[in-house]
């Protein structure tokens, strides 16, 4: 986060290339056309909401809004708490010590981040359920006929949704505050160390008040995902925002409604945004006081050392190992490989070819949106690609409804201009198909690409271009043969992750997927609303499985990236 912030903010590097100047007004207008893209959903959003009917407003403001609002905020409070405590302590004890287990933890402890979380919510209702194998245990152990003979805690709730959803997004927090504690100097913490304190209260007054910027984006990053979710919180009967939009849109059919509803749930993303942002207010300062020279990590002794390796297994269990192996049960038990559903192998073929054909095209504008950026230092490029960067903040139910009238007069444009030239229409070309998903996920995930981007041109030093600039290289050349090899490994880091993500989005999906075509998310959900879950088990399994690799490949990066400090 600090590489891609300073890309953007900071100064112009010394001796940085500059585009020839006429190539600014194709950077400017390349630029623009993307931050467009990204903007012009939440327009149109707004413009719907601004012209619905305002009885549908003072009814969804007195009988809707309140209890989603309540509900959104619990939830989401309820969520900071689990990701703070499980991230934040799970990335202190692997860093400050050494344990038992704590090799084998540095790769489990970010897997939860594979499940999604309408997978997770599916598997522990199966599991709690009154008809799950938990209290059935206990119905044949105790002798109890009925649910009504004991008291068990319902996982269907408010409280169960920030559990699962919280155990399932901790590892934001804990890939940020891990990230944090590698980079934090040893000179504070030896001279503390030298003096007595105690692990607690170096963590206390030293390492935790030095990561607050990274805490900041990794509970803003957990938060904007539960907003984003729709299928666990509907699963566990939690009526959220999103959820509301969902239900007003399809099940009420007002479009006006759920826009008004989706226009209000972007103040609450714009204070998450405002979260992080404040929460990064002195990044500058704390990159200036960390250093090569790491802390040493404290040997654990007795019964220290198996509480800490049992603190560190809580989360990993809870988030991963209970829910990747329930699905591997029930792919076992019930046959799934070899009895499957003929349809899935189709489902998970336009699942992937929907995933590929995002992904280039988000790497595509990743690529021309920070290339600008990195040749031309003006006010305006800036802007264009920091707008360009909030459509991660956009939940999928929202960016859904802002895009529904762009595909549709996308759609009109090219019919008139078939009828024009061609005498024929061809009908429902963008809103109809497949390319309204394409568009949803390149808007939703082009911040991962440029994110990577910066990062990666940020650790390229500028005298490669003056080198190829002395050497007669136009801006293509450059481009071509000095950037974007040198940013090779950001590039497949966020192939991956974009690629992962479009495998998982539920909510933009199920909005704006044509008739009669499954993902494999919605593949999932439609057996989940049947009640039904475990004959999707496999195709969970396949988007689990999936989703390990891009997680792996953040903690590699990560580890390398750390290790180049120490050694610096």
């Amino acid at each position: 986060m600090t590489l891609a912030r300073q890309s953007v903010d900071g100064p112009a590097p010394r001796g940085a290339v500059r585009l020839w100047r006429p190539a600014h007004a194709g950077a400017f207008l390349i630029v623009f056309a993307i931050a467009a893209l990204v903007v012009a959903p939440l327009i149109n959003l707004a413009r719907i909401a601004a012209i619905g009917d305002a009885e549908i407003w003072g009814h969804l403001a007195a009988y809707v809004l309140p209890v989603a609002l309540t509900q959104t905020a619990l939830l989401l409070a309820g969520v900071a708490v689990i990701t703070v405590v499980a991230g934040t302590g799970t990335a202190w004890l692997v860093t400050t010590f050494q344990f038992p287990g704590r090799d084998s933890l540095l790769w489990l402890l970010p897997l939860p981040l594979a499940i999604p979380t309408y997978i997770a919510a599916y598997v522990y209702v199966d599991i709690f359920d009154a008809s799950g194998p938990l209290q059935s245990a206990l119905r044949g152990l105790f002798g109890w006929q009925t649910s009504a003979e004991y008291w068990f805690p319902p996982v269907r709730s408010l409280g169960g949704a920030v559990l699962i959803i919280g155990f399932v997004l901790y590892p934001y927090v804990y890939l940020a505050a891990r990230a944090m504690f590698q980079t934090q100097c040893a000179v504070f913490s030896d001279a503390a160390r030298s003096l007595g304190a105690r692990p607690a209260v170096l963590a206390r007054h030293i390492t935790l008040p030095l990561a607050r910027p990274a805490l900041a984006v990794g509970i803003a990053l957990a938060l904007l995902e539960t907003l984003n979710d729709i299928g666990a919180s509907e699963y566990l009967g939690v009526q959220t925002l999103t959820l509301s939009i969902f239900t007003t849109w399809l099940n009420r059919g007002s479009l006006a409604g759920a826009a008004q509803i989706a226009a209000f749930m972007l103040i609450l993303v714009t204070g998450l945004i405002a979260l992080e942002r404040y929460g990064r207010r002195r990044q500058d300062y704390m990159a200036a006081v960390q250093d090569a020279r790491i802390a040493s990590r404290i040997v654990l002794a007795g019964s220290a050392r198996w509480l800490a390796c049992a603190a560190c297994y809580v989360p990993v269990t809870l988030g991963f190992l209970i829910p990747a192996g329930f699905l591997l049960r029930e792919v076992i038990v019930r046959g799934l490989m070899t009895g499957f559903d003929p349809s899935l192998w189709r489902h998970a073929a336009t699942t992937v070819a929907l995933a590929g054909i995002a992904t280039v095209i988000v790497l595509l504008l990743g690529i021309a949106a920070t290339i600008p950026l990195r040749l031309v230092r003006h006010p305006f490029i800036v802007a264009c690609v920091t707008l360009a960067s909030l459509g991660y903040a956009v939940p999928g139910t929202v960016l859904a409804l802002g895009l529904l009238s762009p595909l549709v007069a996308a759609d009109e444009a090219i019919n008139w201009v078939t009828q024009t030239f061609a005498g024929t229409t061809v009908g429902l070309v963008m809103a109809g198909s497949g390319a309204a998903l394409i568009v949803a996920y390149s808007v939703r995930f082009l911040a991962i690409a440029i994110g990577f981007m910066q990062a990666g041109l940020a650790r390229v030093s500028t005298e490669f271009d003056e080198v190829a600039r002395l050497l007669g290289a136009g801006p293509l050349t450059l481009v071509r043969s000095v950037h974007l090899p040198l940013v090779r490994p950001a590039l497949w880091g966020a192939a991956l992750l974009v690629f992962v993500d479009c495998l998982k989005e539920l909510p933009a999906t199920l909005l704006l997927r044509p008739l009669n075509v499954e993902t494999l998310s919605t593949y999932i959900y439609q057996f989940a609303t049947r009640g039904d879950f475990e004959e999707g088990a496999l195709a969970a399994l396949l988007i689990v499985a999936v989703g390990i690799l891009p997680v792996i490949r953040i903690v590699r990066y990560t580890d390398l990236a750390a290790d180049a400090g120490q050694h610096s």
